[in-house]
């Protein structure tokens, strides 16, 4: 079984169990979280297709908040004398997948 959600303007791809993690929410450790699913397919029984739905939720538990790995930008203008060092760090929060339950 798994899903496609949107969060902070991306799509994940999930299965139940799993741990993601997805652009700063604003929610306390241990919150539960409930998605709306663009896209999720069940199990398949023996002789039968999965089952499809695009109403399925997800509901996700807050592991807790963080930053990512620090990015460095440069800029460089050749013959210029120009040079920039820029670093970044993205807020981002961790997630477990608890379950999707189709409709």
């Amino acid at each position: 079984m798994y899903a496609i959600i949107e969060t902070g303007g991306k799509q994940v791809w999930v299965v139940p169990g799993e741990t993601v993690k997805v652009e700063k929410l604003e929610a306390e450790k241990g919150a539960s979280l409930t998605f709306n699913a663009l896209w999720a397919v069940g199990d398949a029984k023996e002789g039968q297709e999965p089952a499809c739905s695009r109403t399925a939720k997800v509901t996700a538990t807050v592991v807790r908040q963080g930053r990512g790995p620090k990015i460095i930008v440069f800029k460089k203008r050749t013959k210029k004398a120009y040079k920039k060092k820029i670093g970044h760090r993205q807020w981002l929060t961790e997630i477990k997948i608890e379950g999707i339950s189709l409709n």
